[in-house]
């Protein structure tokens, strides 16, 4: 049997499994790009990803990438720009949605706090329930833990939890972190995937080093 893996461009990676869904294959957003491999896992199927994802308005500009490999857990809620409120003034209440004339209080987009883009990288692992809130970077093969509530950029390799979310440790010494940086092994082939699933599913620093070509 000549394996190279599920089909990037199905819903359903394996289809005895429904509850895990390919993200990029079930957008219909252009301001939400995922790479191939990353999924979503909730076993209600009528959940989409793009209902964890919210306060996301086109008009406001900013985007949620997602890169390849990430491994989103049910419950994981993406919160964009649009949830923030004006904080200058006296109040932060939103009056202009109301309707009713109190929408002559519109504020003008420039006086709404705003953090830029939403980016996980390649081979993110995000727990159940965890939130990720507006303008965070979360860094390639970084953790984060259940319930976790991120607010601030998370280094690649790392892990971090708890509310407000901290780096707990680093997943690898730097010498490794360094090695996968520079192998980007997500960007290879599914073959070739494929081929090095012994040394991509250990830890074994020698393997690492071997497949970078510096053994």
């Amino acid at each position: 049997m000549h394996a190279t893996g599920p089909n990037p461009n199905d819903i359903h990676p394996n289809p005895q499994i429904k509850q895990v869904r390919f993200i990029k294959n079930t957008l219909t957003r252009s301001n939400i790009i995922a790479g191939d491999f990353s999924y979503y896992d909730d076993p209600d199927e009528s959940v989409s990803f793009e209902s964890r994802v919210t306060h996301h308005y086109e008009f406001i500009g900013d985007k949620l990438m997602i890169g390849k490999f990430c491994a989103i857990a049910r419950g994981t809620e993406f919160i964009m720009n649009g949830a923030n409120h004006r904080m200058g003034s006296v109040t932060t209440y939103p009056f202009n949605i109301m309707g009713g004339g109190w929408e002559l209080a519109t504020p003008e987009l420039a006086d709404l706090p705003y953090k830029g883009d939403t980016v996980i990288g390649n081979d993110v692992w995000i727990g159940q329930n965890a939130t990720i809130m507006p303008g965070v970077t979360i860094g390639d093969g970084a953790i984060i833990a259940a319930n976790a509530t991120v607010t601030k950029d998370v280094p690649a390799y790392h892990i971090a939890g708890g509310n407000p979310a901290r780096i707990l440790r680093q997943r690898f010494d730097d010498e490794l972190i360094a090695l996968l940086l520079e192998l980007k092994w997500w960007d290879w082939s599914p073959e070739k995937i494929t081929a090095h699933l012994e040394a991509l599913c250990s830890s074994d620093l020698e393997q690492i080093r071997a497949l970078a070509g510096r053994s």
